[in-house]
């Protein structure tokens, strides 16, 4: 008998050949309807969906439990953190895998398993929350997943910040990772972890000097300068869009170079809501445009110079050409030269990396997760100078295990 499409499957496969893949290996496009989106649900509502409502991709390679990527990614990470059941990482990561956590590198399967221990044995109870999926790609090139969540735990062992404090804790985090064939191959982290040393109730500044000294050979301080990083005397370029019409993709590089590169906070009313939300890092909640502008103020002025390096944009359509959950990738790399967010100014250069999501609705954005870790700014603040690695001989960069929280 000769296969015929059904109406929705006509439907759906009209949909995908209306979207490009990907634009300049930057910004990359799918649709939500392909997959069960879990920002309305948390994890256990999510595993619990009807099997007449599971959508169906084509995993080639996965177990045949994972019906589509995003319930590949929520269902293995509610197994290994809540169900404890960390042998699965063996079968869910690659042998080689790279896990990147700011300027910190891993490499290996063994190094996933010993910090995924250390943080349970440091936070035994740690419940970690899925609140969306933002995704790309298929089972024949490899899939992206960038997945929120939010961790809530009791610090009852000792952990690389210090002893056991018994204090309940509650964290947000987002993970982006590369898979293919039921494997993760690579991971860029992003944790509040200076949110998670305020509420254990050590001083930051203290941790950050004692996690500068046992990181400084897995990551020295950075060797770039103000030409490099602001391109001293060269303006910030216009971005122009390609069409008057809207498209997701212009509409996220034009607000990245207006409000973050150009620094034209104004533009702000012109791509949020005027009662946006911007869940911010330490667990801050920014309505409207005041707050938000307030924000990115307070922020740029630490690194008034600093360029943006934009990795990756990721564009899930949602139920029209208007609606769109996007997930990006960003660093800002600059000196330490002004009095802002990071405090007094310190000369060193940093990397600020976060991984931002939005929810942009009737081509505005009205909520956004603005997510960097805090606790690895000061730690590049914190490392040893020049002249004292000099005294010392020079500190070689190497990867290696870094035991914080993962």
């Amino acid at each position: 008998m000769e296969n015929t499409l059904t109406k929705e499957e006509i439907r759906v496969e009209n949909k995908k050949a209306s979207l490009p893949k990907s634009r300049g290996n930057l910004i990359y496009y799918a649709d939500s309807s392909e997959v069960n989106m879990i920002d309305s649900k948390d994890d256990y509502d999510y595993i619990n969906i009807e099997d007449i409502d599971q959508k169906k991709q084509s995993m080639r390679g996965f177990n045949d439990e994972y019906n589509n990527i995003v319930d590949y990614i929520v269902k293995i990470t509610r197994q290994i953190w809540k169900e404890k059941d960390i042998g699965l990482i063996y079968d869910t990561y690659s042998t080689g895998v790279s896990i990147h956590k700011g300027l910190v590198n891993s490499h290996g399967i063994n190094e996933v398993i010993s910090g995924t221990l250390q943080t349970l044995h440091a936070f035994p109870d740690r419940k970690g929350l899925g609140w969306n999926v933002v995704w790309s790609g298929n089972d024949k090139d490899g899939f992206f997943t960038s997945h929120r969540g939010r961790s809530v735990a009791t610090n009852t062992g000792d952990s690389y910040y210090g002893p056991a404090t018994g204090k309940k804790v509650m964290f947000r985090t987002t993970a982006d990772c590369m898979i293919h064939a039921n494997k993760i191959y690579e991971e860029w982290l992003v944790m509040d972890t200076y949110h998670l040393v305020q509420q254990l109730g050590f001083d930051p500044i203290e941790v950050a000097k004692k996690v500068a000294k046992g990181t400084e050979k897995l990551a020295p301080s950075l060797s770039f300068g103000l030409p490099e990083t602001a391109e001293t005397g060269l303006p910030p370029k216009i971005f122009i869009p390609t069409s008057d019409e809207f498209e997701i993709g212009d509409f996220m590089l034009e607000m990245l170079n207006k409000v973050w590169e150009r620094r034209s906070i104004n533009n702000v009313k012109k791509f949020y809501e005027d009662k946006a939300v911007v869940h911010y890092v330490c667990n801050r909640d920014l309505v409207g445009v005041n707050e938000i502008q307030g924000m990115f103020i307070s922020l740029f002025a630490s690194v008034p110079n600093a360029k943006l390096v934009l990795e990756r944009i990721t564009c899930n359509k949602r139920e029209s050409d208007l609606d769109w959950d996007v997930a990006v990738r960003w660093r800002l790399q600059g000196m330490h030269e002004g009095t802002g967010y990071f405090g007094a100014p310190s000369g060193k250069p940093i990397d600020i990396f976060g991984i931002n999501q939005y929810k942009v609705r009737n081509a505005k954005i009205t909520e956004e997760w603005f997510l960097f870790d805090g606790m690895e700014v000061l730690r590049q603040i914190y490392l040893p100078d020049s002249e004292e690695n000099a005294n010392k001989g020079s500190a070689k960069s190497e990867d290696g295990n870094f035991t914080g929280v993962s």
